[in-house]
């Protein structure tokens, strides 16, 4: 007799690492029991604003968008995107001093995004900025404008960070390498959330599942990684190979008690600036 199997809506980006990561689950590597695991590909600062109505049982999340979640979401221990050493940047035609970029215009891919979060710690101030998605950035600062409105320099994630250079433009800050020199810790930057009225036992049972689709990415690099490279923008093979390197590994198993530390300190700090509004204690499941 067949059942009827639970279905679980996941939301994550259309990039090389998030394909990678979620390609067992996404084309049937892996038994999946009880569960139906139906794909959703969002940037992610709309899946942030989207997680605020709870509407995917998984979704992928800045850890800023988390800070502003707690009471929908919990944070899976798998699947973490840590910057250890490296992160989101801001480039420009010229090099910029922290000083010079407290006064210009920034295209930024969201105010939820951790990007935004490490960009505001590292200037220590607010300033001028652009939302514009993330994959127009660079265009947007190659240009000087998007949609008429200045736009001096652009904080970019994803593949943007391997590709900047093609472009001519200059790195001014490496958000992810000023962190580690400032703190010691990887930047914690995004994470796959779990909804809270799923129940202990089935909240238990997604993350194990997405577990497994990270391992047996890991475990079958080269197949994940073919599949993943249809998401990659302007990257050929190596580059691929390099940036999932970078954001699916070791930590995106498990985030680990330094992992955790480093979101608790991101979330403390955060809050500190009154960046966050309130103090938030993450909760992991698995």
């Amino acid at each position: 007799m067949s059942t009827t199997k639970q279905l679980i809506r996941v939301g994550h980006s259309p990039d090389p690492d998030d394909a990678f990561m979620f390609h067992a689950l996404a084309n049937d590597k892996i038994d999946t029991g009880d569960y139906e695991f139906r794909h959703e590909l969002v940037d992610i600062e709309t899946l942030n604003r989207r997680a605020f109505d709870a509407d995917l049982e998984l979704t992928a999340v800045s850890l800023h968008g988390y800070a502003h979640l707690t009471d929908r979401y919990a944070l899976c221990a798998c699947g973490s995107s840590m910057g250890d050493g490296y992160g989101p940047m801001v480039v420009a035609k010229t090099p910029l001093t922290a000083d010079e970029l407290r006064h210009k215009v920034i295209a930024i891919p969201g105010t939820l995004t951790t990007a935004y979060l490490a960009l505001r710690l590292y200037l220590e101030h607010d300033f001028k900025y652009e939302v514009v998605p993330f994959d127009e950035i660079i265009d947007a600062v190659e240009a000087g404008s998007y949609k008429g409105r200045p736009i001096e320099a652009g904080l970019i994630i994803h593949e943007g960070q391997l590709t900047y250079a093609d472009h001519d433009l200059k790195l001014a800050v490496d958000t992810g390498a000023w962190w580690l020199e400032s703190t010691g810790f990887p930047l914690p930057l995004g994470a796959n959330a779990i909804r809270k009225d799923l129940g202990a036992a089935a909240m238990t049972e997604v993350t194990r599942l997405l577990k497994e689709s990270i391992r047996y990415a890991l475990e079958h690099r080269e197949e994940a990684l073919k599949y993943a490279e249809q998401f990659g923008r302007d990257l050929d093979h190596q580059r691929s190979d390099r940036f999932v390197g970078m954001y699916v590994n070791d930590w995106t198993l498990d985030f680990g008690p330094r992992g955790r530390e480093a979101v608790a300190l991101l979330l403390r700090r955060g809050h500190e600036a009154g960046i966050i509004p309130n103090r938030v204690e993450p909760e992991f499941i698995g």
